[in-house]
């Protein structure tokens, strides 16, 4: 798979007259209902330009859009894909979709991916698409997570990025030495820590065995959890984690790294920009992706996957077909996730992504790099409530350690109950 950097702006108008040309080949017509939960101003104006262009290219089609509030749109869901559903509709892969999947309220477009421009563009991210062998809709943008450190404080120690977990272990205890803090984070909200069990879990045993616990198929007191959280808590005892965490937000903690006070941050991309907006230069700043712990387990990835989908009980199926194939074209791709509009990574991998180290360093490692798996993040592959009181045994045992034992039993119980 291939990253090409943006070219000009006349390339990309000729590229998106090509994908016009693409997809008009086929005359549509009706009505196409379209309902978006992209409700921030730059994703909402990213979509709409989006869904302008797609009606430019069949004049007799008479496209509707709805946007609704991104946390007004999770409780409506459910009751508009029943009622009366839109042809096409803005949600999330894996588990996420797992609900509507068995409701049968979701298009079964497995046809789709059995198109060669698909197939083989769409490659990393067909499995967050499947479920019983069969694709449910097509993602339309993703971004990785991983380590964001400080370059200069690494240079400074004489640290280099760690290729194993021992060094990554390594490299702490001399931050640490050094009155450096190995890493920032803020678990008030409690999905960050989610971040923290992801990595480690997907590191020890693999991508199989985290969408098995993901599915409830493991207990919490299997002795393979507790692996995971042994080695969680060695980065603990040795005090890797700014203090007082819980009562720090996300955003609370990024000061920690801008002022060295910690050197990294395990964290989405949307990270970098508040980062280089609180003064951090992209010298001082840099990427690298977890290493490895257990040998031989390849490398998953958390990349949260935003997703189209067409409803079991949509209207116009033939249109809303074409559109999911215009929302993953090559050229869509480059348009709506470059740096003015989503700033995230296209998911078709002959895309061209924006000249940004970060933004290079995460499409190379989810197309190329990361044969183990693409995660969704721990809230999203685990049900709700299941989610919910995970995370705040993660809180509870970044903070608590001693009280695993309490916190798997209670996990235990609410697997018992949620999965049953």
């Amino acid at each position: 798979m291939r990253s090409t950097l943006k070219a000009s702006a006349l390339a990309l108008t000729a590229a998106i007259a090509a994908s016009t040309a693409f997809a008009g080949s086929h005359s549509l017509s009706g009505d196409l209902k379209i309902f978006l939960d992209t409700s921030n101003p730059a994703p909402r104006a990213t979509m709409e330009a989006m869904i302008e262009r797609f009606g430019e290219m069949h004049p007799d089609l008479n496209i509707e859009t709805t946007v609704i509030d991104r946390e007004a749109y999770k409780t409506q869901i459910r009751n508009f894909l029943t009622a009366d559903a839109p042809d096409v509709a803005t949600w999330y892969a894996a588990n996420r979709m797992r609900p509507y999947v068995e409701a049968g309220l979701f298009e079964d477009v497995s046809d789709l991916w059995m198109e060669p421009e698909i197939a083989e563009n769409l490659a990393s991210t067909k499995g967050a698409m499947t479920i019983d062998g069969k694709q449910w809709g097509v993602p339309y943008t993703y971004y990785q997570w991983g380590i964001y450190y400080r370059k200069d404080l690494y240079d400074q120690y004489g640290l280099s990025e760690p290729a194993t977990f021992d060094e990554m272990k390594s490299n702490c205890q001399t931050l640490l030495d050094n009155g450096v803090k190995c890493y920032t984070i803020g678990t008030k909200f409690l999905w960050t820590a989610g971040g923290w069990f992801d990595y480690l879990n997907l590191r020890t045993h693999g991508y199989d065995f985290h969408m098995e616990m993901a599915a409830g198929e493991v207990p919490w007191t299997d002795d393979r959890v507790r692996e995971t959280f042994a080695n969680w808590r060695e980065l603990i005892d040795m005090g890797a984690y700014v203090d007082n965490h819980q009562n720090y937000s996300w955003q609370e903690a990024l000061p920690f790294m801008v002022n060295g006070d910690a050197a990294a941050y395990l964290m989405g991309n949307f990270a970098v920009a508040p980062l280089r907006e609180a003064g951090l230069s992209d010298d001082q700043l840099d990427f690298y992706q977890f290493p490895p712990i257990t040998e031989g387990v390849a490398l998953a990835e958390d990349a949260p996957t935003d997703t189209f989908h067409i409803p079991a009980n949509a209207n116009n199926k033939e249109a809303a077909r074409e559109f999911l194939r215009f929302v993953v074209s090559a050229d869509e791709q480059t348009v709506i996730n470059n740096g003015q509009n989503l700033g995230q990574l296209p998911v078709n991998a002959s895309a061209s992504i924006d000249d940004d180290k970060f933004l290079e360093q995460g499409f190379a490692m989810l197309s190329s790099n990361s044969p183990g798996g693409v995660a969704q993040f721990f809230d999203r592959d685990f049900p709700a409530e299941m989610a919910a009181e995970a995370m705040q045994g993660f809180q509870e045992f970044m903070v608590f350690p001693d009280n695993l034992d309490d916190i798997l039993a209670r996990l235990e119980q609410v697997r018992q109950r949620v999965y049953k």
